[in-house]
């Protein structure tokens, strides 16, 4: 039976502040005041946003699953004061802006995977915010800083993201987010490649 890791996501508590692996791609914060704040987040597929919706329970945050009119799904909390500081962590002069601070724990990993994952080639990819580039280089930072050294792409139909590759650093992201919640979500899940790969 394999060790848990300290950092992975079975092997702490989850809570408010795993919710920054949300920000790390399309998540959005919005303050009420300065006394509470509300996540917002669009995801591409049903099962993402059923999946986390599950997963912010579990980390004690009601969220609402949401269908714009042109069929976009996403999901959106009620305002909290307990996200206030995570809003304030990650906003500067109005913009979203990653904190030089970021450590990045399974939990918010799991998030990021569940909001933003997905299989590429041999390798594994992150997405990032679209509209957030100022938040690129501490978020790779952050990511490395957990063991989990990426490639920037940019240039891509889906939209930017960091790239994860190599069977040791595949494992250890495998290690850190646990099994996939759902049927669903195992062909987007992150697997160790059978091909081997330069660490």
């Amino acid at each position: 039976m394999a060790q848990l890791s300290f950092y992975s996501a079975e092997a702490n508590r989850p809570c408010a502040g795993d919710l920054a692996g949300l920000l790390c791609c399309q998540g959005q914060l919005t303050e009420f005041a300065r006394t509470a704040a509300r996540l917002t987040l669009r995801v591409d597929e049903a099962w993402r946003a059923k999946a986390l919706v599950r997963a912010l329970a579990v980390c004690g945050i009601d969220a609402t699953r949401t269908v714009t009119e042109d069929g976009v799904q996403g999901l959106r909390t009620a305002f909290r004061a307990d996200l206030t500081a995570l809003a304030d962590g990650w906003t500067k002069e109005g913009e979203k802006f990653a904190p030089s601070d970021l450590t990045l724990g399974g939990g918010a990993l799991r998030l990021w995977v569940l909001a933003a994952g997905v299989r590429l080639g041999g390798g594994y990819l992150l997405g990032l915010d679209p509209n957030a580039q100022d938040t690129y280089d501490t978020v790779r930072g952050a990511l490395g800083g957990a063991g989990l050294p990426a490639t920037l792409l940019l240039d891509r139909e889906e939209g930017p993201g960091l790239r994860i590759s190599g069977r040791r650093r595949l494992g250890r992201l495998v290690e850190l987010v646990g099994e996939p919640p759902l049927a669903a979500a195992e062909t987007h899940w992150p697997v160790v490649s059978r091909v081997r790969q330069s660490a």
